[in-house]
């Protein structure tokens, strides 16, 4: 949200540019019959093409509908036709409201979906469920010590939503990562200290464990997360060090 609300207002500086003394709306340029699916061929093609997704990421804060999406891909040949239907000074301050209104919105949905995930989650054999809300399931019992608060962990894990959505892996970049247990999520710094070394757990997080209510760019607000970990080390820094 923060990236689209930077956007902004550039683009409607840009718009201020165009428009010269008061704003005019002008009418809005028809729609072609049909439009035949375009393929990326070059690699501007492909640049430009994850430029489209980079925007449709930006917006799906909005959780707009079939007909919304329309209206967004009119708007864009509209500006660039130079023939806007409505006024971006007028309506453009309007978007902000909007966005916190439909993440609300999103965020409660996602709450709801992730509510019966976590209570199946919590049913399975060896599951424990803490006065947190995480459930906890190890999948291979470790035999070294376990991390305190204070610690600095070195594993190997693969974050997905509930709908099977990866989001983060180490496992996809080839190499375990370094965390320092007081300096992430909640539900990291309680998973993890139930874990020993050498052993695996899955932990289903509740968002209020997680990112809560305003998520990241590829984790949804209100989103529960599940975490398949593998405590590979205890690895602290030097006194008077920091771990990164």
């Amino acid at each position: 949200m923060r990236a689209l609300l930077f956007l902004l207002p550039a683009l409607m500086m840009a718009q201020s540019a165009v428009q010269k003394g008061p704003a005019t709306v002008r009418p809005r340029a028809a729609k072609p019959a049909t439009a035949a699916k375009l393929t990326p061929m070059t690699d501007d093609d492909k640049i430009i093409y994850a430029l489209g997704l980079s925007i449709y990421r930006s917006l799906s804060q909005f959780d707009l509908s079939p007909h919304e999406l329309e209206l967004v891909k009119q708007a864009l040949s509209d500006a660039a036709a130079k023939q806007p239907a409505e006024d971006l000074n007028t309506w453009g301050p309007r978007i902000q409201g909007l966005a916190q209104a439909r993440a609300g919105r999103a965020a409660e949905q996602e709450k709801t979906a992730s509510a019966t995930y976590l209570a199946k989650a919590a049913a399975e054999p060896g599951a424990v469920k803490t006065e947190s809300g995480l459930v906890y399931r190890e999948l291979r019992a470790g035999t070294g010590a376990s991390p305190k608060p204070t610690d600095t962990v070195k594993v190997n894990y693969r974050g997905t939503l509930v709908n099977g959505t990866e989001f983060d892996s180490s496992y996809g970049r080839n190499e375990p990562a370094q965390f320092p247990l007081d300096h992430v999520i909640p539900c990291w710094t309680e998973g993890l200290q139930k874990m020993k070394v050498g052993g695996k757990a899955m932990l289903a997080c509740p968002s209020n464990l997680a990112y809560g209510d305003q998520g990241r760019p590829s984790i949804p607000g209100g989103a529960a997360l599940i975490f398949e970990i593998e405590l590979l080390d205890i690895v602290n820094p030097a006194p008077g060090q920091t771990a990164q």
